[in-house]
């Protein structure tokens, strides 16, 4: 196992571009010129403190190069403005998009950063019109805007929560057709005894919603060995064990690859 640097047990996660895209992957690069698989997704399938996440573990059991285009705290905003990795998705013969929260997009009431999506970056007139009470200088990160919202006022947050869910379908509903005629959505079910759990105000009836956009939709709900298995695996320096925590760990990466395999050989056969 390689580490970034000598005595510190941090991951080398081999980042690296391809052609002009300003997004940072994980790699080893792998070679577009083979027929290949992509997988678009977030922190969860970059694989952070992962040694082998499941676009990994998905190579290894198909035989077949797999793409991982996760970048942590990105969604459908940075995916939709990225020209390469919309023209890498296209072309691969089966295109896996994993199911992002709604909170990370730029709506009518706040904005987002264009790559990292979980980065708050203002607040619209109307949002500061109906939080008049709130100094949105005080925040930087879309989820603890909206946890402290959801605090001020759980009837105003409805109105919110309503904004994210509607410009979420509407942003995946354009983007999936872009992404070639082979996708397979995953939606890694959140766990209903966690609070704001990912994908945070997403549910099943949206991701159903998505369906016809899709050759084939896999949802994952982890075993309670997965869910209870904590660190175990993961490599990471001492002050990120409470993010590691809350990341997705060995098991859960071998489960997702379980679950995915068996659809994606089929359709990249028929490919």
């Amino acid at each position: 196992m390689s580490f970034a640097f000598p005595g510190d047990a941090s991951l080398d996660y081999f980042p690296c571009r391809y052609g002009r895209s300003k997004l940072l992957f994980r790699g080893p690069r792998r070679d577009l010129t083979a027929p290949y698989v992509a997988v678009l997704g977030s922190t969860e399938t970059y694989g952070k403190f992962v040694p082998h996440p499941y676009p990994a573990r998905l190579e290894a059991a198909l035989g077949l190069p797999v793409v991982n285009l996760g970048v942590p705290s990105a969604g459908p905003d940075a995916w939709g403005q990225d020209a390469t990795l919309l023209d890498i998705a296209a072309k691969a013969r089966v295109t896996v998009v994993q199911v992002t929260g709604a909170q990370n997009l730029t709506n009518r009431f706040y904005a987002v950063h264009p790559r990292r999506n979980d980065r708050f970056l203002r607040a619209s007139p109307l949002l500061t019109q109906i939080f008049r009470e709130v100094d949105f200088t005080d925040f930087h990160f879309t989820r603890h805007m909206l946890q402290s919202l959801r605090r001020v006022s759980p009837e105003k947050f409805a109105l919110l929560a309503d904004e994210l869910r509607a410009a979420w379908l509407v942003r995946m509903g354009a983007l999936l057709p872009r992404l070639g005629p082979r996708v397979v959505l995953l939606w890694l079910a959140p766990n209903p005894a966690q609070d704001d759990a990912e994908p945070m105000l997403v549910d099943a009836d949206m991701v159903m919603a998505l369906r016809p956009h899709v050759a084939a939709s896999v949802t994952v709900t982890f075993s309670a060995e997965a869910c209870a298995a904590g660190t175990a695996g993961m490599v990471f320096p001492s002050l990120a064990e409470p993010a590691a925590r809350g990341m997705p760990g060995p098991l859960h990466h071998a489960e997702i690859a379980a679950a995915l395999a068996p659809v994606l050989g089929p359709l990249f056969a028929r490919a």
